[in-house]
């Protein structure tokens, strides 16, 4: 049977608000024996409305949901800030995160929240109390007011959380004993809406216990709807086990991982070292035994304070070997930052794949192929971890007229393209080194359809001793056929291409953008597209 967590934080903006103002300062010389009744309020369609108060407000009056006018009138002197909603849900978020820690499934349970599915977790911690006492211990230290309660639904967990736990005292509920462990609690305890709350006491159902006696039909009776009925029925039912309630997790759990719970926390570089190098190896004969491979590992490092650092490395094509992803991380590792302490240790394998389970050939002259692709994919892993993702790339033929399209740039992925069909022979050569975009030169030519006598780029003046051409491209008129957008691209001109030499013995590949006969209207223009070796 399945067991969930449900850890409720009663006080979640406040606690989050105080955490980043005091994150990284001294703590005051003399605290407050009693802190100022503070209250963060926010709009509403009744107006402005508390949304949060600390205890000195609560001991005055104030309880979230009342009015902020009334509020003030209970406490004139009465310290307020509006909530902000989207810092609280990145910031549960980031716990959330930190939470996986303890279980690779977690969700958000409403705006002050979490759930976790703990099934099979506990035995890493030493059982299901010492894992919540543990969990509650870290909350605490972070300075995050909570309620934990463990039991084996979603609801009841979740019901006891918010109505039994108390601060340092997890609730767990064995299996088996929802009936008898939620019958005390409050029918608010089943997340029913305030209509049905409201009508369920009108009939003195106040108690959980109260409704497992009472017949469906007679139930849906006293309700003015079927929906509503159906609503209550459908929270008990979850909360007792009897239907399924789906949880829908942050993320999916990894399928392949490794963790290693620190002792004590570590705080020096050496011990990341030495816990990659074992995390590393225990998730390498997983992959092995499974004869699969991982193109991305996460390592995270979970922190005594709530943050989690994560370094993550890129493989071209699926790896499982120790040294090799070792070296990936060799770089990367010093990210990471003990800080006040790291718990725990986990490393992931994501977009794993199968390997080929075969061994390597003596030599290139045994080998299917001239490039040992293996080999030339670890060079460029250790490139890529070194200068950056994406760094290493191939240079693809394309067969088009346009020499400045004829080739595309594509990120290695650890596979060389398989030869396709062979691209027709060019009897002219092409440069060696084609510019990226062609720039514009002025140009003296002997003869309006002839080569250039001397030209001038980049601010210099350069006298052409030999010339050769030109070579005559036409531009690809099929790509401009009549259509529905037909007119919106003027057709290219045509293009006369020269291969020349200046007095110093520099080469270019130049072309004349345009014929002087073509009634274009216009004169044409000069570009420098590549350079000879």
């Amino acid at each position: 049977m399945k067991r969930y967590l449900s850890v409720w934080f009663p006080d979640w903006p406040l606690d989050r608000l105080r955490r980043v103002r005091w994150h990284g300062k001294p703590l005051p010389a003399a605290r407050p024996a009693k802190p100022p009744a503070f209250v963060l309020h926010e709009k509403s369609a009744h107006g402005l409305t508390v949304a949060a108060a600390n205890a000195t407000a609560r001991a005055g009056g104030v309880h979230p949901g009342q009015r902020f006018s009334d509020a003030r009138a209970c406490l004139p002197d009465l310290i307020a800030e509006e909530i902000d909603r989207e810092a609280d849900a990145r910031a549960l978020n980031l716990l959330a995160r930190w939470m996986t820690g303890f279980s690779p499934l977690v969700a958000l349970d409403d705006l002050d929240g979490l759930r976790l599915e703990t099934t099979g977790c506990d035995h890493l911690f030493g059982g299901e109390s010492a894992m919540a006492a543990r969990l509650s211990e870290r909350l605490t230290r972070t300075g995050y007011g909570h309620r934990i309660a463990l039991a084996s639904t979603p609801g009841a967990a979740q019901a006891l959380a918010r109505h039994a736990a108390q601060e340092g005292a997890p609730q767990i509920l064995p299996q088996g004993a929802e009936r008898e462990g939620l019958a005390g609690l409050p029918v608010q305890a089943l997340r029913l809406s305030p209509e049905a709350i409201t009508l369920l006491r009108r009939f003195g159902l106040t108690r959980i216990g109260q409704l497992y006696g009472i017949d469906r039909k007679a139930l849906a009776r006293r309700f003015q709807s079927r929906h509503a009925a159906d609503a209550v029925c459908l929270r008990l039912d979850q909360a007792l086990g009897l239907r399924i309630e789906p949880m829908t997790p942050l993320r999916p759990p990894p399928e392949y991982f490794s963790r290693l719970a620190c002792p004590e926390p570590l705080t020096q570089a050496a011990g990341l070292e030495a816990g990659l190098q074992q995390l590393v190896e225990t998730l390498c004969a997983a992959l092995s035994d499974k004869g699969a491979g991982a193109r991305r590992f996460v390592f995270s490092a979970f922190h005594s304070d709530g943050q989690v650092s994560a370094a993550t490395a890129q493989a071209a094509r699926p790896v499982r070997t120790p040294e090799h992803i070792l070296r990936l991380f060799r770089e990367k590792i010093e990210t990471v930052d003990p800080g006040f302490g790291i718990d725990l240790l986990l490393l992931e394998a994501q977009r794993t794949g199968p390997m080929e389970m075969g061994s390597r050939p003596l030599s290139g002259d045994l080998a299917g192929t001239a490039v040992d692709e293996t080999a030339l994919s670890a060079l460029a892993d250790r490139i890529n971890a070194r200068l950056g993702e994406g760094t290493v790339s191939l240079t693809l033929s394309e067969a088009r007229h346009a020499p400045d399209k004829a080739e595309r740039c594509v990120v290695f992925t650890g596979e060389l393209p398989r030869t396709g069909p062979a691209l027709p022979a060019r009897e002219a050569p092409r440069p060696a080194r084609m510019l990226a975009w062609p720039e514009r030169v002025d140009v003296i030519a002997q003869v309006p359809d002839g080569p250039p006598l001397s030209f001038v780029w980049r601010r210099v003046v350069r006298r052409v001793v030999r010339s050769d051409g030109p070579e005559r491209i036409s531009p690809e008129w099929w790509l401009f056929l009549p259509g529905k957008d037909a007119g919106a691209t003027p057709l290219p001109r045509t293009r006369d291409y020269y291969r020349i030499e200046d007095a110093e013995g520099r080469r270019y590949w130049v072309y004349r953008d345009g014929l002087y006969d073509d009634g274009r209207g216009q004169l044409p223009e000069w570009f420098v597209q590549g350079l000879f070796a």
